[in-house]
Protein backbone atom coordinates (compact mmCIF):
# COMPACT_ATOMS: atom_id res chain seq x y z
CA UNK A 1 0.00 0.00 0.00
CA UNK A 2 3.06 2.31 0.69
CA UNK A 3 4.27 1.38 -2.43
CA UNK A 4 1.16 2.38 -4.06
CA UNK A 5 0.70 5.68 -2.62
CA UNK A 6 4.08 6.81 -3.29
CA UNK A 7 3.99 6.12 -6.76
CA UNK A 8 0.45 7.87 -7.18
CA UNK A 9 2.21 10.99 -5.31
CA UNK A 10 5.50 10.91 -7.55
CA UNK A 11 3.40 10.82 -10.74
CA UNK A 12 1.01 13.43 -9.68
CA UNK A 13 3.97 15.62 -8.78
CA UNK A 14 5.43 15.15 -12.25
CA UNK A 15 2.14 16.05 -14.11
CA UNK A 16 1.83 18.67 -12.14
CA UNK A 17 5.18 20.11 -13.07
CA UNK A 18 4.33 20.08 -16.36
CA UNK A 19 1.29 21.43 -16.03
CA UNK A 20 3.30 24.19 -14.58
CA UNK A 21 5.27 24.30 -17.38
CA UNK A 22 3.18 27.10 -19.55
CA UNK A 23 3.96 25.72 -22.80
CA UNK A 24 3.39 28.54 -25.28
CA UNK A 25 3.88 28.21 -28.90
CA UNK A 26 5.03 30.99 -31.35
CA UNK A 27 4.10 29.98 -35.13
CA UNK A 28 4.18 32.53 -38.52
CA UNK A 29 4.72 32.24 -42.19
CA UNK A 30 4.85 34.04 -45.34
CA UNK A 31 8.30 36.07 -46.96
CA UNK A 32 11.37 36.78 -44.91
CA UNK A 33 10.03 40.24 -43.57
CA UNK A 34 6.75 38.81 -42.84
CA UNK A 35 7.92 36.37 -40.11
CA UNK A 36 10.30 38.81 -38.65
CA UNK A 37 8.31 39.89 -36.04
CA UNK A 38 7.08 36.37 -34.59
CA UNK A 39 10.98 35.48 -34.56
CA UNK A 40 11.49 38.28 -32.84
CA UNK A 41 9.00 37.63 -30.23
CA UNK A 42 10.17 34.76 -29.58
CA UNK A 43 13.75 35.50 -29.02
CA UNK A 44 12.36 37.96 -26.42
CA UNK A 45 10.43 35.22 -24.82
CA UNK A 46 13.92 33.41 -24.18
CA UNK A 47 16.01 36.65 -23.26
CA UNK A 48 18.80 38.47 -24.57
CA UNK A 49 21.68 36.27 -26.68
CA UNK A 50 24.76 35.06 -25.39
CA UNK A 51 28.39 34.53 -26.59
CA UNK A 52 28.96 31.98 -28.51
CA UNK A 53 31.30 30.31 -25.71
CA UNK A 54 31.86 27.44 -23.30
CA UNK A 55 29.61 27.01 -20.08
CA UNK A 56 26.19 28.14 -19.14
CA UNK A 57 25.05 31.50 -18.66
CA UNK A 58 21.79 30.32 -16.74
CA UNK A 59 19.67 32.32 -18.83
CA UNK A 60 19.40 33.92 -21.92
CA UNK A 61 19.31 32.12 -25.11
CA UNK A 62 21.64 31.26 -28.50
CA UNK A 63 21.38 30.73 -32.46
CA UNK A 64 22.49 29.16 -34.79
CA UNK A 65 22.67 30.79 -38.35
CA UNK A 66 24.99 28.63 -40.05
CA UNK A 67 26.70 31.25 -42.13
CA UNK A 68 29.59 31.43 -39.60
CA UNK A 69 30.19 27.88 -40.76
CA UNK A 70 33.70 27.67 -43.22
CA UNK A 71 33.92 26.67 -46.29
CA UNK A 72 35.46 23.53 -45.11
CA UNK A 73 32.66 22.46 -42.93
CA UNK A 74 29.96 23.21 -45.79
CA UNK A 75 28.74 21.82 -48.89
CA UNK A 76 29.99 19.85 -50.46
CA UNK A 77 31.24 18.59 -47.36
CA UNK A 78 29.87 17.31 -44.59
CA UNK A 79 28.99 19.46 -41.11
CA UNK A 80 30.33 17.37 -37.88
CA UNK A 81 27.12 16.65 -35.97
CA UNK A 82 28.84 17.85 -32.57
CA UNK A 83 30.21 21.19 -35.02
CA UNK A 84 28.49 23.48 -32.45
CA UNK A 85 29.23 21.99 -29.32
CA UNK A 86 33.18 21.57 -29.99
CA UNK A 87 34.07 23.55 -32.50
CA UNK A 88 31.48 26.69 -32.04
CA UNK A 89 30.28 26.02 -28.35
CA UNK A 90 26.71 26.53 -28.43
CA UNK A 91 25.57 23.10 -26.53
CA UNK A 92 23.82 21.65 -29.27
CA UNK A 93 24.84 18.01 -30.88
CA UNK A 94 23.20 16.66 -34.07
CA UNK A 95 21.99 13.25 -34.82
CA UNK A 96 19.78 11.43 -37.87
CA UNK A 97 18.81 8.36 -39.34
CA UNK A 98 20.07 9.41 -42.39
CA UNK A 99 24.14 9.43 -43.48
CA UNK A 100 25.12 13.43 -41.99
CA UNK A 101 24.40 16.76 -42.41
CA UNK A 102 25.01 19.50 -44.75
CA UNK A 103 25.48 23.38 -44.48
CA UNK A 104 25.09 24.66 -48.42
CA UNK A 105 27.53 27.00 -50.14
CA UNK A 106 28.11 30.77 -50.23
CA UNK A 107 28.00 32.34 -53.20
CA UNK A 108 31.03 33.11 -55.30
CA UNK A 109 32.22 29.48 -54.98
CA UNK A 110 32.61 25.80 -57.09
CA UNK A 111 29.90 24.60 -55.46
CA UNK A 112 25.94 26.47 -55.72
CA UNK A 113 24.28 27.72 -53.63
CA UNK A 114 21.31 26.47 -51.81
CA UNK A 115 21.94 22.45 -51.89
CA UNK A 116 22.10 23.21 -55.65
CA UNK A 117 24.91 20.48 -55.69
CA UNK A 118 22.61 18.19 -54.85
CA UNK A 119 19.87 18.88 -57.59
CA UNK A 120 19.86 21.89 -59.54
CA UNK A 121 16.41 22.61 -58.66
CA UNK A 122 17.33 23.27 -55.74
CA UNK A 123 18.27 26.97 -55.74
CA UNK A 124 14.81 27.75 -56.98
CA UNK A 125 13.19 25.93 -54.63
CA UNK A 126 14.66 26.61 -51.07
CA UNK A 127 15.97 30.51 -49.84
CA UNK A 128 17.82 31.78 -46.67
CA UNK A 129 15.99 33.74 -44.31
CA UNK A 130 19.48 35.17 -42.96
CA UNK A 131 21.62 35.13 -45.84
CA UNK A 132 23.18 33.19 -47.18
CA UNK A 133 23.50 29.40 -45.39
CA UNK A 134 21.05 26.43 -45.05
CA UNK A 135 21.20 23.37 -43.17
CA UNK A 136 19.46 19.97 -43.97
CA UNK A 137 19.98 16.17 -43.24
CA UNK A 138 21.35 14.07 -45.72
CA UNK A 139 19.75 10.76 -46.85
CA UNK A 140 16.83 11.47 -43.98
CA UNK A 141 14.66 14.25 -43.09
CA UNK A 142 14.97 14.32 -39.36
CA UNK A 143 17.50 15.84 -37.39
CA UNK A 144 17.39 14.95 -33.76
CA UNK A 145 18.91 17.71 -31.37
CA UNK A 146 20.53 17.36 -27.96
CA UNK A 147 21.61 19.31 -25.66
CA UNK A 148 24.97 19.80 -23.53
CA UNK A 149 26.65 22.66 -21.07
CA UNK A 150 27.62 24.19 -24.10
CA UNK A 151 31.29 23.08 -25.08
CA UNK A 152 31.45 19.95 -22.82
CA UNK A 153 29.96 16.21 -22.96
CA UNK A 154 27.46 17.02 -19.80
CA UNK A 155 24.01 16.58 -20.87
CA UNK A 156 21.91 19.59 -20.33
CA UNK A 157 18.37 21.04 -20.62
CA UNK A 158 16.47 24.22 -22.29
CA UNK A 159 13.70 25.47 -21.46
CA UNK A 160 12.68 26.49 -25.68
CA UNK A 161 13.21 26.37 -29.48
CA UNK A 162 12.47 27.25 -32.75
CA UNK A 163 13.52 26.77 -36.16
CA UNK A 164 12.86 28.82 -39.30
CA UNK A 165 12.30 26.85 -42.35
CA UNK A 166 12.54 27.44 -45.74
CA UNK A 167 9.51 26.16 -48.36
CA UNK A 168 6.85 24.02 -45.84
CA UNK A 169 4.14 23.51 -48.48
CA UNK A 170 2.33 20.73 -46.68
CA UNK A 171 0.21 20.98 -43.54
CA UNK A 172 0.79 18.12 -40.53
CA UNK A 173 4.24 17.21 -41.92
CA UNK A 174 7.18 19.27 -40.49
CA UNK A 175 7.02 19.71 -37.07
CA UNK A 176 9.13 19.99 -33.60
CA UNK A 177 8.48 17.01 -31.37
CA UNK A 178 9.90 17.95 -27.56
CA UNK A 179 11.68 15.14 -25.08
CA UNK A 180 12.06 15.46 -21.67
CA UNK A 181 14.71 13.87 -19.48
CA UNK A 182 13.13 10.35 -19.47
CA UNK A 183 13.09 10.78 -23.10
CA UNK A 184 9.11 11.16 -22.50
CA UNK A 185 7.35 12.89 -25.35
CA UNK A 186 6.54 16.63 -24.09
CA UNK A 187 4.22 17.02 -27.45
CA UNK A 188 4.31 17.36 -30.96
CA UNK A 189 4.03 21.20 -32.79
CA UNK A 190 3.14 21.61 -36.35
CA UNK A 191 4.83 24.29 -38.78
CA UNK A 192 2.55 26.53 -40.66
CA UNK A 193 2.53 26.67 -44.74
CA UNK A 194 4.74 28.98 -46.46
CA UNK A 195 7.72 29.87 -48.54
CA UNK A 196 9.40 30.63 -44.92
CA UNK A 197 7.68 29.15 -41.66
CA UNK A 198 8.81 29.94 -38.36
CA UNK A 199 8.35 27.51 -35.34
CA UNK A 200 9.00 27.89 -31.64
CA UNK A 201 7.97 26.22 -28.63
CA UNK A 202 8.76 26.82 -24.98
CA UNK A 203 8.04 26.45 -21.37
CA UNK A 204 8.16 27.81 -18.09
CA UNK A 205 10.68 26.10 -17.06
CA UNK A 206 14.26 23.85 -18.74
CA UNK A 207 12.62 20.71 -19.43
CA UNK A 208 13.52 19.97 -23.11
CA UNK A 209 16.66 17.71 -23.51
CA UNK A 210 16.16 16.91 -27.31
CA UNK A 211 13.93 17.94 -30.18
CA UNK A 212 13.38 16.00 -33.00
CA UNK A 213 12.82 18.23 -36.25
CA UNK A 214 11.08 16.55 -38.59
CA UNK A 215 11.02 18.30 -42.43
CA UNK A 216 8.59 17.61 -45.27
CA UNK A 217 7.93 14.25 -45.58
CA UNK A 218 11.28 13.61 -48.07
CA UNK A 219 14.50 13.79 -47.76
CA UNK A 220 16.83 16.28 -50.14
CA UNK A 221 18.49 13.76 -53.30
CA UNK A 222 19.24 14.02 -56.94
CA UNK A 223 16.15 13.65 -59.05
CA UNK A 224 14.06 14.10 -55.44
CA UNK A 225 11.74 17.36 -56.88
CA UNK A 226 9.35 19.28 -54.35
CA UNK A 227 5.65 19.73 -55.44
CA UNK A 228 2.54 17.42 -55.40
CA UNK A 229 2.44 15.40 -52.33
CA UNK A 230 6.34 15.23 -52.02
CA UNK A 231 6.96 18.47 -49.79
CA UNK A 232 10.80 18.94 -49.30
CA UNK A 233 12.31 21.36 -46.74
CA UNK A 234 15.18 22.87 -45.16
CA UNK A 235 16.18 24.85 -42.13
CA UNK A 236 17.59 28.42 -41.28
CA UNK A 237 17.85 30.06 -37.65
CA UNK A 238 17.86 27.67 -34.97
CA UNK A 239 16.79 29.97 -31.60
CA UNK A 240 17.04 28.07 -28.40
CA UNK A 241 16.97 28.77 -24.63
CA UNK A 242 20.45 28.74 -22.72
CA UNK A 243 21.33 24.75 -21.75
CA UNK A 244 21.31 24.48 -18.34
CA UNK A 245 21.35 21.39 -15.29
CA UNK A 246 18.28 20.79 -14.38
CA UNK A 247 16.72 21.89 -10.92
CA UNK A 248 18.58 19.60 -8.30
CA UNK A 249 14.77 19.63 -6.31
CA UNK A 250 13.08 17.57 -9.30
CA UNK A 251 14.88 15.43 -10.79
CA UNK A 252 16.09 14.62 -7.17
CA UNK A 253 12.96 13.53 -6.45
CA UNK A 254 12.54 11.48 -9.22
CA UNK A 255 15.88 9.74 -8.59
CA UNK A 256 14.61 8.85 -5.33
CA UNK A 257 11.11 7.68 -6.21
CA UNK A 258 12.74 5.40 -8.92
CA UNK A 259 15.18 4.33 -6.35
CA UNK A 260 12.45 3.45 -3.62
CA UNK A 261 10.17 1.83 -5.94
CA UNK A 262 13.56 -0.66 -7.20
CA UNK A 263 14.01 -1.52 -2.82
CA UNK A 264 10.40 -2.01 -2.43
CA UNK A 265 10.01 -4.64 -5.61
CA UNK A 266 13.20 -6.00 -4.65
CA UNK A 267 12.42 -6.73 -0.89
CA UNK A 268 8.58 -8.22 -2.40
CA UNK A 269 10.70 -10.64 -4.73
CA UNK A 270 12.46 -11.77 -1.63
CA UNK A 271 9.63 -12.06 0.32
CA UNK A 272 8.22 -14.39 -1.92
CA UNK A 273 11.15 -16.48 -3.40
CA UNK A 274 13.40 -16.22 -0.73
CA UNK A 275 16.53 -13.85 0.22
CA UNK A 276 20.02 -14.54 -1.68
CA UNK A 277 22.34 -14.31 -4.31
Amino acid sequence: MMLRWFTIALALAFVGARADAQVQTSAGAGTAAGILGTVDTFRTLLGPLNANVAGSFGSGRREINWDGVPDSRSAPNSLPANFFNANSPRGVEFSTPGTGFAVSANSGLATPVEFGNIDPSYPNTFAPFSAQRLFAAIGSNIVDVNFFIAGSPTAAFTRGFGVVFSDVDLASTTSLELFDGANASLGTFFAPTGAFSFLGVSFGSSLVSRVRITNGNSALAAGVLDGGNQDLVVMDDFIYAETVIPEPGTYALLAAGLLFVAIMRRRRHDAVHGGGL
